[in-house]
């Protein structure tokens, strides 16, 4: 599999799964010279900040795990950034979601499986 197609195609998934259930995308691919975030979205509430995990199965490890602790470190310090710089005008709850997609024939799979897990990091 082209990991850059594939991760690209599952942001753009991601980012469709977000909008049906009624968040607007204000953000994607955000990068920082301290990395990037996926997908920016909000919803009445929240500011979401998105790291989306393509895998085609969870048989070595669940996508979520691949988001480990210096991931997170990552993503909080762009998110920062991004707060400061971008949304200042933005007073909704930060918040960070992790979306696995489970795609077994790479981008040609018809109905990959979504799993969004809200409020990731809250073990930070």
């Amino acid at each position: 599999m082209n990991t850059k197609l594939v991760g690209r195609w599952g942001e753009a998934l991601a980012a469709e799964y977000l909008r049906k259930k009624g968040y607007d995308i204000v953000g994607a691919g955000y990068r920082t010279r301290l990395g990037e975030i996926d997908l920016i979205a909000e919803n009445r509430k929240f500011l979401v900040f998105v790291e989306v995990k393509t895998r085609k199965d969870d048989s070595f490890a669940m996508a979520r795990e691949f988001v480990t602790a210096k991931k997170q470190s990552k993503i909080i310090a762009c998110a920062k950034l991004y707060l400061e710089y971008e949304g200042r005008e933005n007073k909704k709850q930060p918040r960070f979601d992790v979306i696995e997609i489970y795609a077994p024939e790479g981008v040609d799979t018809r109905r990959p499986t979504i799993n969004h897990i809200e409020n990731a990091f809250t073990d930070r």
